[in-house]
């Protein structure tokens, strides 16, 4: 049960978040932002309140997995981990620089705490789902958490995994689906819509919920539900905003990738900073 002094906790957190976000892209000039800062209260949901991980030991077997599909997304999870204690926050300013173990895309082989290598849209959660078998074959009782996005789920290799993951009855498997609606090349409903998502997901066999996906009582919730449902696989689609927190590109299908410079920086620190937030 999340309570209200704990809720507050998670906001502080998911800002200290979208400011790391801010200052590694500021720090190499552009990157994937909006797809970034509209998963940050599921992951600082999961990581510092649902998820069982050991920062000291990233690799102990008995820890539940999250797999980011949506590789791009990465800074999003850099910043998660970071604060989670993986490593020193500042270490993630060399976001994309030669030699650095935060790629723009995750790389498990590169970064502490990534449990999957991602960045061919589709992938991930095949490999979420291999992990799910994996955990009951071996009679684990660790849970699987997966966060595509929803431009990935136009691609049919998605579709096959969910197909797969229900027969298999995996229930020790959740996907999330980031569903601000935009996608690269502008507005999902223009390009190749998922709707009615909910249905469809339903229909393939999961238990289905949509909620707001900024919202930390209803994505707890969602959680719960999910972790008590027996028999079949969970999906929780989060209603989120493109780039949310970044008052410069907030809902803008430009902020896929995009500049963040100097001023853009200070505009959003501030902005942050007087909702409670600090750099």
């Amino acid at each position: 049960m999340l309570t209200k002094e704990k809720a507050a906790e998670l906001d502080g957190q998911a800002r200290k978040t979208r400011i790391l976000v801010l200052r590694m892209l500021n720090a190499i000039g552009a990157g994937h932002l909006g797809g970034s800062l509209s998963v940050v209260e599921a992951l600082t949901l999961l990581y510092f309140h649902r998820m069982n991980v050991r920062p000291a030991e990233p690799r102990w077997p008995d820890r539940d997995r999250f797999v980011m599909s949506k590789g791009h997304a990465g800074p999003a999870l850099y910043a998660t981990l970071a604060h989670k204690g993986y490593f020193p926050a500042d270490e993630c300013l060399t976001l994309n620089q030669p030699g650095t173990n935060f790629p723009s895309h995750c790389d498990m082989n590169k970064t502490l705490g990534v449990d999957m290598t991602a960045g061919s849209l589709g992938q991930g959660l095949s490999a979420a789902v291999g992990m799910a078998l994996a955990g009951r074959l071996d009679g684990k009782d660790y849970r699987v958490y997966c966060l595509i996005g929803d431009g990935e789920a136009q691609e049919g290799q998605i579709w096959e995994a969910l197909m797969y993951a229900s027969q298999q009855k995996l229930d020790n498997l959740t996907v999330f689906i980031d569903y601000n609606k935009l996608q690269l090349d502008g507005p999902l409903s223009e390009i190749n819509s998922l709707e009615p998502l909910a249905a469809k997901t339903e229909a393939f066999g999961f238990f289905t919920q949509s909620i707001d996906g900024h919202d930390f009582f209803a994505i707890d919730q969602a959680v719960e539900a999910a972790l008590k449902t027996a028999g079949r696989p969970s999906l929780i689609i989060l209603n989120t905003i493109k780039a949310k927190g970044a008052c410069f590109a907030e809902g803008q299908v430009s902020s896929h990738h995009q500049a963040v410079s100097d001023d853009d920086l200070k505009s959003a620190l501030a902005e942050l900073d007087a909702k409670g937030g600090s750099n």
